[in-house]
């Protein structure tokens, strides 16, 4: 964020000066900064003139053209001044496609008990289209049958929304397919649609492991209330530390009462010492504008919307929250996770026609290229073999180069696919991965039906590895209790 008092006819050598600082701000926050203008240094509201602010704000604009941006006015308002005319100050928006990378991505993974509205919500998000209230949005969401028969979610399912430069919403004309979405977007939301019911559980858990999701959408239903897992789902995404905001769905359903009730559930949940949330329900632009800038700024602030997928009711709110949000890790972050040797987790693997073995999955750290060799593994002996990346996609765009923290999908040629499986990592030769048998975790009891003891079996989740585990000892206590116990 950049607070600038004003902007108006600067001299050229000034204005070379403002533009390097843009294109600076820009880098430092992956392609997106904030423009406060009106704002002294230390954060003093001043305020302009209309006048002043005009100038301002064209001065701004040719900052933006010269470094390959675009502007945006997030919000103006008025400051209380001795003057007679009235001074106001403006926040504004500038956003560049970096030259090297396609789009800002942030990963949006989706959680709420099961028939809370999650992948309605989703599909009037990313198609555009209002739901008839019977399920026509989430139609195009589902990839098996039986979660078209049932109407439940029972795979994990990606879906994207993008914005421009100016902000606006890409998806949404003559059904575009996921290239030209990527081609005209400047910033992408990869929703990660997880299942809601309780025998699916385990793949929520995948989900929220494997995928590494920047933030967490909780949905809860606003008839309803917090039912079935929707409080795992919060505990999850706690101990995963994955911020997380709160989406009220269904507030046409019923009488504004009720989703005060629902709300106010919500609001004593997130206060509770576990939780220690600080609840900010969304009620205006200018909320979720505040809202999406203190979100990313401290992870114990919760914004909370409340919106219908049917009425459309406050769904453009969401939509100014995902083109505001900013990525939580910064560019300097980034650049060190990309220093690191190359480690892609492999998540699914499919064979293509004419194309071969073909793996899906996140890379964690370093950078991977077309051509690149690197070794995958472990197999059942323990061992890793060589391989060779023939190409790249990302959001079904072929792309030359993947850096920490993408996912894609990497074509392997002949690569035998009996010799992959779920939770495997490719990683660079230079690392000489080893294999571990055993290891020590610290563990928090929050669910449990029994005591936990000495050769429990228990399944374990680290990042996409799922394992069945057998407890061989503990140390301190020789058995542990439920919490409520």
């Amino acid at each position: 964020i950049e607070y600038k008092l004003k902007l108006v006819n600067p001299t050229q050598y000034r204005f070379e000066h403002l533009a390097t600082q843009m294109k600076w701000r820009l880098q430092e926050g992956r392609g997106e900064a904030v423009y406060q203008i009106g704002v002294e240094d230390n954060g003093l509201l001043v305020g302009l003139t209309e006048e002043d602010m005009k100038a301002s704000l064209k001065t701004l604009r040719r900052m933006a053209e010269r470094v390959g941006a675009d502007i945006t006015v997030l919000r103006e308002r008025e400051v209380d001044y001795d003057s007679d005319e009235p001074h106001i100050i403006a926040e504004v928006l500038v956003r560049k496609v970096p030259d090297d990378q396609q789009f800002l991505d942030l990963r949006v993974a989706v959680l709420g008990n099961v028939d809370s509205g999650k992948s309605t919500l989703l599909g009037v998000l990313t198609q555009g289209e209002l739901d008839n209230g019977r399920g026509r949005a989430r139609l195009n969401l589902f990839r098996h049958l039986h979660e078209i028969q049932t109407g439940r979610t029972s795979s994990i399912s990606i879906e994207i929304l993008g914005f421009d430069s100016r902000g606006e919403v890409v998806n949404y004309s003559e059904s575009r397919t996921a290239e030209e979405i990527c081609e005209s977007a400047s910033k992408m939301i990869t929703f990660i649609d997880l299942a809601g019911h309780h025998k699916y559980l385990k793949t929520t858990i995948f989900g929220l492991t494997s995928y590494c999701p920047d933030f967490a959408m909780l949905v809860v239903s606003a008839n309803t209330g917090i039912a079935g897992t929707t409080r795992e789902h919060l505990g999850l995404a706690m101990a995963l530390k994955v911020p997380i905001f709160i989406v009220v769905s269904k507030v046409d359903l019923c009488a504004k009462g009720t989703v005060e009730r629902t709300v106010r559930q919500l609001e004593r949940i997130l206060k509770q010492p576990g939780c220690n949330k600080v609840p900010m329900l969304v009620s205006s632009t200018d909320d979720a504008v505040t809202a999406a800038q203190k979100f990313a700024q401290s992870p114990s602030i919760t914004p909370i919307f409340t919106l219908s997928s049917v009425s459309g009711e406050s769904l453009d709110l969401l939509k100014v929250f995902f083109n505001i949000l900013p990525p939580l890790s910064n560019s300097k972050e980034q650049e060190e996770l990309m220093q690191q040797l190359t480690e892609f987790q492999v998540d699914e693997i499919y064979t293509v026609p004419d194309v071969g073995t073909v793996v899906g999955g996140t890379l964690y750290s370093g950078i991977c290229r077309e051509g690149e060799q690197l070794v995958v593994g472990p197999t059942d002996d323990g061992k890793f073999r060589e391989l060779t990346v023939c190409s790249i996609q990302r959001n079904r765009s072929g792309c030359r180069v993947l850096r920490a923290g993408q996912a894609a999908t990497l074509a392997l040629g002949d690569f035998d696919r009996s010799l992959l499986r779920k939770g495997m990592v490719m990683v660079s030769p230079e690392m000489n991965p080893t294999i571990c048998w055993r290891f020590e975790a610290e563990i928090v009891l929050l669910f449990h039906a029994k005591t936990f003891h000495k050769g429990f079996q228990v399944t374990v989740h680290v990042g996409n590895v799922r394992q069945t585990a057998t407890v061989e000892a503990l140390q301190g206590k020789v058995r542990l209790l439920h919490l409520s116990e």
